[in-house]
C-alpha cells in the first residue's frame, strides 16, 4: 500500500511540472535502444502548498526521493514521503493527487521510459 502511494505521488509531480510551484529540470533524454521509446531523466521540485493532480504516463516512471516532505491526501490525512524512498509507476495506472504540506519542498529524481511522440504525463479525473 505504501509503495503504491509513493509511486502515485511521484508520477503526479512529473505531470504537474508546468505549475508555478513545481519545477521540472530535464537532465538527459535519449532513445531506448531497439524501441520506439524515450528515456528521460529529470529533477522535479514541488514547493510547499502545491497541489499535484492525478495522472498517468505512456510508459514506466521510476522515482527516487532526494529531499522528502509531508504530503496531504484528498481525505485530509498526511503521510511522509521520505528521503531515500524509491518507487516505480507502471504504464497508464493513475496515481498522485496530493498537496505538499508543511514548509519543506519535495525533490525527486525521476526516470521515464515512455512512448515517443506522446506527452510524458496526462492528467486524469
Amino acid at each position: 500500500m505504501q509503495k503504491l502511494f509513493l509511486t502515485s505521488i511521484i508520477a503526479m509531480l512529473i505531470s504537474s511540472a508546468h505549475a508555478q510551484g513545481i519545477t521540472r529540470d530535464e537532465l538527459k533524454r535519449a532513445d531506448l535502444t531497439g524501441k520506439d521509446m524515450d528515456v528521460i531523466v529529470t529533477i522535479v521540485t514541488v514547493l510547499p502548498g502545491e497541489n499535484l493532480p492525478r495522472h498517468i504516463h505512456p510508459g514506466e516512471e521510476v522515482v527516487y526521493v532526494l529531499d522528502g516532505a509531508m504530503l496531504e491526501l484528498p481525505d485530509g490525512s498526511q503521510r511522509q514521503f521520505p528521503t531515500g524512498a524509491a518507487t516505480i509507476n507502471i504504464r497508464n495506472v493513475p496515481h498522485a493527487e496530493f498537496k505538499v504540506a508543511g514548509d519543506k519542498a519535495l525533490k525527486m529524481l525521476t526516470v521515464h521510459i515512455v512512448d515517443k511522440g506522446k506527452p510524458v504525463t496526462e492528467v486524469v479525473k
